[in-house]
């Protein structure tokens, strides 16, 4: 009997799974995150340094308009911004909101928030700290200013670009967790891991 035993070869790693569907799709994936972020991340230097977009920005009634940077509006100048925000809430929760923004420590979390999700979803680090935050906010924008009926919500009973962008953020994150075609996601994962809550 033979006994002449042969090494085994040693385990080869696993190749990446090739990417399905058109590089194409996955590139257009991509940007639909990076607009999704720049509408956070507009909003937020534009409430800082009242961009005229929509703050520091007047209209007048021949609808006309001129634009002032840093105006008195300008969060930099120490305007309230949620105070205005939630003070023009509607829908049956309009009074909970208005309240709210009557205490000026709201403005911290809701500048924040606008600058980490933009910032999160334009670079594509920290998404999946987006994926949470983002629906959150979204959420809160809806029942405070786009209540079925209500407010600038009057066009459709059921669907609401809010809950369209929280929704598209969820299914692009989740997805672009495993390849990301524009962001800075894939080499953020090289670096801390990809198990790491920051990616």
């Amino acid at each position: 009997m033979s006994t002449d035993m042969t090494d085994s070869p040693a385990p080869v790693a696993a190749a990446k799974a090739p990417l399905t569907g058109r590089r194409t799709g996955w590139v257009f994936l991509s940007l639909t995150r990076i607009a999704i972020g720049f509408t956070f991340l507009w909003a937020f230097f534009d409430k800082v340094f009242g961009l005229g977009f929509s703050t520091c920005r007047t209209t007048a009634d021949d609808g006309s308009y001129t634009i002032e940077v840093m105006c008195d509006k300008a969060w930099l100048n120490g305007a309230r911004i949620t105070e205005g925000y939630l003070g023009s809430s509607t829908g049956p929760f309009a009074d909970f909101f208005a309240d709210l923004g009557k205490q000026s420590w709201t403005d911290w979390p809701f500048m924040l928030g606008l600058f980490g999700i933009g910032f999160a979803l334009c670079f594509g680090v920290g998404t999946k700290i987006a994926l949470y935050a983002g629906p959150i906010m979204l959420a809160l924008m809806y029942v405070s200013h786009y209540w079925p009926g209500q407010g600038a919500n009057t066009s459709n009973p059921f669907v609401e670009e809010h809950m369209i962008e929280a929704l598209a953020i969820i299914g692009i994150v989740l997805v672009e967790l495993g390849h990301q075609s524009i962001g800075f996601g894939e080499w953020w994962k090289r670096k801390v891991g990809v198990r790491h809550w920051t990616v």
